[in-house]
Order: C-alpha cells, then sequence, then structure tokens
C-alpha cells in the first residue's frame, strides 16, 4: 500500500493502494447507510402500502435495523479472527444482497421487519469487519487518522443517499430502493473479493473457543479506556440515531418541507464529511483525544443553544439546519476517534473487540436513540434534549475512563495477552 500514513503494520506483497483501500473500506461501511437514508423520503409510502397504522411506528423499519446490527456485530468479529476477514465478511454480504431482496418484495409490515433485522444482522459484518481490517494495519493516531479518511468519504453516501431514494420514488416505486441496495451491494462485494488482500497475519489467529473470547472480553472490560470510550460512544451516537429517527417527520411534520427534505439532510450529514476530514488533517498534530473531548464540550454548549431557541419558540427550519449541521460536525470528531482509542490494545483478537465495540455502542445508541424517536411531538424538543443529555454523559464517562486526565495526548501500548491461544 502506498502513501500509508506512520506506524502502519507490515503489508503483504500484493496490495492494494492506500487511496483505493480508504475507498473500499469506506463503501464497505457506507451498507449501513445505504441501507437506511434512501428509504427515509419512502417512509410514509411505504407505511401507506403495508398499512402502517402510526406515524411513530414507521421508524421500526430503521429501529430492526440497528437491533439485527447489534446482534451481528457481535458475531461476525468473532468469526474473522477464526477464518480471515475476507471469507467471513463476503459470505455476510452475499446473504446481506439476499435480505434486502426479501424487503423488496415484503407484502406486509411483519414481512419488512423480518427482512429489514436480518438485513441489519449481515450488513453487522461490513461494519465491525472493515474496522478491524484497519486495526490489522494501524494504531493509535494513524489508526485515528485512516479511519477520519474513510469516515470522510463514508460520508459521501448519506449526504447523496435520501436524494438517491427521492429520485428512484419520482420514476418507480419504493421496493426499487431495495433492488437498487442490493446491486450496489453486490457491486461492492466483487471489488472487495477482487482487490482486497486478507489482512489478518496467520499469527494473530484465534482458536474458535469460549475461553479466548472470554478473556478477550474480559480484558476489554479491564481496560478502563477501552470499555469508558465504548460505552462513551454508544451514548453520544444515541443523538445520531435519535435524529435519522426523526428527522423524516421533523421536515415533513414540523416545517413542511418534503420538497428540501432530500437536499436539506444532505447539508446536514454533510457537515459529518466536513467534520471527518477536518478530524483526519488534525488529529496527528492534535491527538485522538484532545479533539474528541473538546469536541463533547462543543457538542454539549451547541445543544443548549439549540435548547433555548426551541423554549423561546424561535425554532425555524433555517436555525434547526444551522445547530444541527453543527452538532453533527461535532460527532464526526468523535466517532473515528473513540474507536480508534478504545481499539489501541488490540493487535490479537482485533476482531473479537470490534464486536464487542460495534455491539455494546450499537445496543446503547439504539436503545436510547429510540427513546428520542418515539418521543417525536411534532417539535424539535425531544431531539435536541437528548443531545444535551447525550452529550453530557458521554463526556463524564470519557472524564472516568481517562481518570479525569482530560485533554493530553497519553500512550497506550499494545496489550499481549499470554493467555490467548493462537493457531500457529
Amino acid at each position: 500500500m502506498t502513501d500509508r500514513p506512520e506506524n502502519a503494520t507490515a503489508l503483504p506483497k500484493k496490495d492494494i493502494a492506500f487511496r483505493e483501500f480508504v475507498m473500499l473500506c469506506a463503501c464497505l461501511m457506507a451498507m449501513n447507510a445505504l441501507s437506511i437514508d434512501p428509504m427515509l423520503p419512502a417512509l410514509p409510502e411505504i407505511g401507506r402500502d403495508l398499512a402502517i397504522p402510526h406515524a411513530n411506528d414507521r421508524q421500526l423499519i430503521i429501529s430492526v435495523y440497528f437491533l439485527g446490527l447489534g446482534c451481528g456485530s457481535l458475531l461476525f468479529g468473532v468469526l474473522s479472527d477464526r477464518f480471515g476477514r475476507k471469507r467471513v465478511l463476503g459470505s455476510a454480504m452475499a446473504l446481506f444482497i439476499l435480505s434486502a431482496i426479501a424487503c423488496a418484495g415484503a407484502q406486509s409490515f411483519a414481512m419488512m421487519l423480518a427482512g429489514r433485522a436480518c438485513a441489519g444482522f449481515f450488513a453487522g459484518a461490513s461494519r465491525v469487519i472493515t474496522v478491524s481490517i484497519v486495526r490489522d494495519r494501524f494504531k493509535g493516531d494513524a489508526m485515528a487518522r485512516v479511519m477520519s479518511l474513510i469516515f470522510a468519504v463514508f460520508m459521501l453516501i448519506p449526504v447523496m443517499a435520501p436524494t438517491f431514494g427521492q429520485a428512484i420514488l419520482w420514476i418507480a416505486p419504493w421496493r426499487w430502493i431495495f433492488w437498487a441496495l442490493a446491486i450496489l451491494a453486490t457491486l461492492i462485494l466483487l471489488w472487495m473479493i477482487t482487490r482486497l488482500p486478507e489482512t489478518l497475519h496467520p499469527d494473530n489467529r484465534l482458536r474458535m473457543n469460549a475461553g479466548a473470547i472470554w478473556r478477550t472480553v474480559g480484558t476489554i472490560v479491564r481496560t478502563r479506556s477501552s470499555i469508558g470510550y465504548m460505552l462513551a460512544s454508544g451514548v453520544v451516537m444515541s443523538g445520531l440515531i435519535g435524529f435519522i429517527l426523526s428527522v423524516q417527520q421533523i421536515f415533513f411534520d414540523i416545517f413542511d418541507a418534503q420538497k428540501i427534505f432530500p437536499f436539506a439532510f444532505a447539508a446536514i450529514a454533510g457537515s459529518m464529511g466536513i467534520g471527518s476530514l477536518l478530524n483526519s488533517r488534525l488529529v496527528s498534530r492534535f491527538g485522538a483525544r484532545r479533539l474528541s473531548q473538546t469536541a463533547l464540550l462543543v457538542l454539549v454548549l451547541i445543544n443548549l443553544a439549540h435548547l433555548a431557541v426551541v423554549l423561546s419558540g424561535y425554532e425555524t427550519i433555517v436555525s434547526f439546519m444551522i445547530l444541527q449541521s453543527l452538532t453533527m460536525m461535532t460527532v464526526a470528531f468523535t466517532a473515528s476517534n473513540f474507536s480508534a482509542i478504545s481499539m489501541e490494545p488490540f493487535a490479537r483478537g482485533a476482531g473479537v473487540a470490534s464486536s464487542f465495540q460495534a455491539f455494546l455502542t450499537t445496543a446503547v445508541s439504539s436503545a436510547l436513540g429510540s427513546m428520542v424517536g418515539r418521543a417525536f411531538d411534532a417539535t424539535t424538543m425531544p431531539l435536541t434534549l437528548g443531545l444535551v443529555i447525550f452529550g453530557s454523559v458521554s463526556f463524564l464517562i470519557v472524564a472516568w475512563a481517562e481518570r479525569g486526565k482530560l485533554f493530553t495526548r497519553p500512550h497506550h501500548g499494545v496489550l499481549r495477552d499470554p493467555e490467548f491461544e493462537l493457531i500457529r
């Protein structure tokens, strides 16, 4: 791989160029955005065709996907530590494609929810294994920089996805959104199979036994920085989940802005891409901890200001878009950095650690974010108040993880657990 950042690990002889590596990883991680954002404009039509009785119940099409994602995240990283990244990821992506096809043909709300849960379950592989692939190659601030570059490219997908979904609705029924998803996933699968080498070193393969897995989980739980940043990530990402669940109703029901929704969503999501790109430029200079901790404080201050706007009765579509865009930018500074910090100690067992991280963050963010979505009351109050609470709690968790020593650049070496049973 050319142009790789410092601290890269040894690479295979037949390797993919660094820029293509970033693009491919971004597309793999974008499977989740492709599975959520294009259907946001279609939720009212899906609700009518499948006879969904209440508007807030349409959120379940998104919520059950996250539920499946959390469950799948717990499994596929473990499998990839044993059988390799490519084999497990390729198999899961093929099953994800079948799940998307099942959603395209769903004739009832129950069938749709079952298909969405399965799609989320198999999409868990693309999320956790991609993080493991990056961890196979990089560590520390170098990993944070690469993850930021991936997120910056990845964020192009949610920027374009609602517009993509709306464009399909202009020329075809909503079911074609799922057919298009299946086609795009097939193309990404073929790209991964033909271009990406296996990144898991044979010495880092783990035997599939409960003892090795539980030892890895035990190491995570005992490592204060890892478990702390995983929990903090889950809490702060709850605001993002709450936003995704509420945003269609906010623009349709509060602001009566159905026509501009795809473009407004793109502008807000684009701010996350800008944040990720800025983070990739700044993390080597200031460190992942200092940037992410500062971003959390800024997130809380922005949403306190937003809360004051809502309470004073001056909320408009312009104020919402500006303040929500600034919020999403700060979230971008936490996402990749928190992931890199929590994964830093794990060269061996990176798949298990990535699975546990994805499961924990998804479980926490889905549960808390769903509370925000279900609390939608035709105002932006539930979302804004939720973001204030989530940001504050996340900062307290980070302070606990760092034992009160914030805004520093401590270096933690890679943990070497002698009890890991490796395949040699």
